[in-house]
């Protein structure tokens, strides 16, 4: 009896309770050390894709420079062969691997494709003017790419055009996503892009798909951003800017990136047409993308209208522009409260979206204005947007969540649900909520203590890390429109903190944990 305990029907061994092994287990077809060797020569493969695909960001500047005659044409073409050469290294050897990404592997080649991606950006900047230091060029790069729009340049009025233009195509890239790119371009090559997309893709609903495959769900995104950004470079050229300016700053507009032409941004013009554009498509900008997909496919605002995150969001914005009109009407900052309003709501757009777009003299606001702006773009933008920041949705689960505590003391046996949208939310996603959110300002708190550490004043270190962290742009005190006047120290703490914002703390932090190396 106890014989046949557990006995193999093939092999009558009694240690038979394992799975039978199959042809279709590659675990089971190599050692574990080959399985190993296999996974870093397919992250290799992917990361080379990845890094070679960051040269073509390169070819808008060198295209601009030899229709020009500007003499950055040599930089431009010997970053863009680097970059190239750097990728084909990485993919040639292990072009022909095969193996299936985890989740967990998803998360490394993100982090390692923004990293290496910064690294292969940063030489334009070096070489060419305004030749800056590695670090200062890492920062700036970051921060395009990030769509965060801190900066360490001063004198933009003086640089080549191909720079100019460079800065812009990095955030325009940035926005959707150099990962997301990629997926569209990985399944070519025999690559599953779904795990790049989940360690990619901001917000709390991650698993959304606008089509039933990866690869069509990024185009589709990628189909929406360009057209939406091509009419953002129409309504900016119509209104008053050149061609080249408008090109420019729509590709920072809708990837609510907010680097400019010119050091007064927006105050060059001081047009209220070019300001009114301005927070049209920024707010685009911090909207789901889904959402705009969903409008177009369907020729329908209903989603818009039925979206609750998106009505939080509006609500928000109108709420701080006019308190921000207000407060500036009474001290008298502006001749006009008609003055006051557009200034207001341009700048609290440009803050809540974390486009980083500034209004002249905003530094000199009275009261709590700037602290306002922060803390507005702390909270962000909605999910699924190319917004930084906690996205609005988040916010609003943890108010509710909080509320209902509130509730549960008063009614211990009270049965209270957190619910977006009039739908129940699980659970699970709720403490998931709580523990991003408590992450967050975490690091929040220690790259803040870093900054103090690194020489700034306690304001100047709360709005460094306000400005990286959740990409909103500018900061408060010493960092207020440029990071060029502190430690390479501070420098490569802001830089961290844009890398983490960017990827929503998990992605990077994920990689600390002893548990993430063990097979």
């Amino acid at each position: 009896m106890n014989a046949a305990v557990g006995r193999s029907r093939s092999t009558g061994n009694p240690k038979s309770m394992r799975p039978f092994p199959t042809s279709a287990d590659p675990a089971l077809q190599a050692s574990p050390a080959r399985v190993a060797g296999m996974r870093w020569r397919a992250l290799l493969k992917i990361l080379g894709v990845i890094v070679a695909l960051t040269a073509f960001s390169k070819l808008p500047s060198l295209a601009f420079a030899l229709v020009t005659g500007e003499a950055t044409v040599k930089v431009f073409f010997g970053s863009f062969a680097a970059s190239a050469s750097a990728g084909l290294v990485l993919w040639w050897p292990n072009r022909h691997v095969q193996y299936q990404l985890r989740l967990r592997d998803g998360f490394l080649v993100v982090t390692l494709t923004w990293v290496a991606a910064s690294l292969a950006s940063a030489l334009p900047l070096m070489f060419a003017p305004p030749h800056l230091s590695f670090t200062h060029a890492v920062f700036e790069v970051m921060s395009g790419l990030t769509t965060t729009g801190s900066t360490v340049i001063s004198g933009l009025d003086a640089l080549p055009r191909s720079v100019l233009l460079y800065r812009q195509v990095l955030q325009f890239v940035g926005g959707m996503g150099i990962v997301i790119l990629a997926v569209a371009v990985l399944p070519m090559l025999k690559v599953g892009g779904t795990q790049l997309f989940r360690a990619e893709t901001t917000g709390p609903s991650r698993d959304t798909k606008l089509t039933p495959r990866i690869a069509e769900t990024a185009k589709a995104l990628w189909l929406v951003y360009c057209g939406l950004t091509l009419l953002c470079a129409v309504a900016y050229w119509i209104a008053g800017m050149d061609l080249f300016d408008a090109v420019c700053h729509a590709l920072a507009t809708l990837s609510t990136g907010g680097f400019s032409t010119h050091d007064a941004a927006f105050a060059h013009w001081d047009s209220a047409l070019l300001d009114t554009v301005a927070i049209v498509f920024m707010t685009l900008g911090g909207i789901n993308f889904a959402l705009h997909f969903t409008a177009w496919r369907q020729a329908s605002l209903r989603g818009y209208l039925q979206d609750s995150e998106l009505r939080a969001f509006l609500r928000i914005l109108a709420v701080v522009a006019l308190l921000t009109t207000a407060v500036l009407w009474i001290h008298d900052s502006y001749a006009d409260a008609g003055t006051a309003l557009r200034h207001a709501a341009f700048m609290t757009t440009s803050a809540m979206t974390t486009t980083g777009f500034t209004v002249a003299g905003f530094d000199a606001w009275p009261s709590i204005t700037p602290l306002l702006m922060m803390m507005v773009g702390i909270v962000g933008g909605c999910s699924g947007s190319t917004v930084g920041g906690l996205k609005v949705a988040r916010v609003q689960m943890a108010i509710r969540q909080g509320w209902r505590e509130v509730l549960q003391l008063v009614h211990p046996r009270g049965q209270f649900l957190v619910t977006m949208g009039g739908r129940r939310v699980s659970e699970s996603v709720v403490l998931s909520v709580g523990g991003f959110i408590t992450l967050w300002l975490a690091c929040f708190v220690v790259l803040m203590l870093g900054l103090v550490l690194a020489g700034l004043d306690p304001l100047s270190a709360f709005g460094g890390t306000a400005a990286t962290m959740a990409n909103i742009g500018p900061g408060l005190g010493e960092v207020t429109y440029s990071f060029g006047g502190v430690s390479d120290a501070a420098v490569w703490i802001g830089t961290l903190a844009m890398l983490l914002g960017r990827l929503e703390v998990f992605s990077v932090l994920v990689l600390l944990t002893p548990m993430f190396w063990r097979e």
